[in-house]
């Protein structure tokens, strides 16, 4: 008689689906272009409610236009709006370059701060985009980016039941190795664009499923799915 394996852990599942990202993505660059720290600390910024690809079109010309943070903090904020509208939301967007790059030139000697607290007290920052510019343009792992994708995922495989970002990621910080926070929501947002779709996730072809508690629940009682690990509940 065969003995049922263990049941996994949540931690156990989470280093699991890392993995397993890890086997599917090995490759996870930051997709928004930049050369500095101010310039992905924009370009972050522009990419609330809109593609990376749409901020990619845009950047190039708005920081010909304005290199560093002098030269954002003494810009008409219209001409900034200008440049970047297509990316929606352009006035408070503009709003909150602006002020920020101001606060860095007169608090930071012009310089992107390298600390949580500090990015945290700059104009439209909060924690997603604190996290995308310490890990991208510094290299420091200060937590979980949490974008819609993030959100969307970790509830489905059953890593959170909070809707507050800053909980999820608080959850996500327990489970997973800290050198592997950023590219763990990069390789979800990758996995979330090309597989868990919003409206119709792809389980059928999806190589997490049965790590996926959403996947489990919707299973027939006693079915199983051939091809991946049966006891990652």
């Amino acid at each position: 008689m065969t003995s049922t394996p263990p049941r996994l852990s949540k931690k156990q599942r989470a280093l699991a689906v890392l993995a397993e990202l890890k086997q599917l993505y090995p490759e996870a660059p930051c997709s928004l272009d930049f050369e500095t720290p101010l310039q992905l600390l924009v370009a972050t910024v522009l990419s609330a409610q809109c593609t990376d690809a749409r901020v990619n079109l845009v950047t190039p010309a708005l920081f010909a236009r304005f290199p560093d943070a002098p030269a954002f903090a003494a810009a008409d904020v219209r001409e900034i709006e200008e440049l970047i509208r297509s990316t929606g939301f352009y006035r408070n967007k503009a709003k909150n370059i602006h002020a920020a790059c101001r606060r860095i030139v007169e608090v930071y000697d012009g310089e992107v701060p390298r600390s949580m607290p500090e990015l945290l007290t700059l104009a439209g920052v909060a924690r997603k985009t604190a996290n995308v510019v310490l890990a991208h343009a510094f290299g420091i792992n200060a937590g979980v980016t949490v974008d819609t994708h993030v959100k969307r995922l970790a509830n489905r495989l059953g890593f959170t039941t909070h809707d507050d970002p800053v909980k999820i990621e608080q959850d996500l910080m327990k489970l997973l190795p800290q050198p592997d926070w950023e590219n763990w929501s990069i390789r979800l947002v990758y996995h979330g664009r090309a597989v868990c779709d919003a409206r119709k996730p792809a389980c059928d072809r999806c190589t997490l499923a049965l790590h996926c508690t959403t996947f489990k629940r919707s299973q027939p009682k006693g079915r199983k799915a051939s091809g991946i690990m049966e006891n990652a509940v």
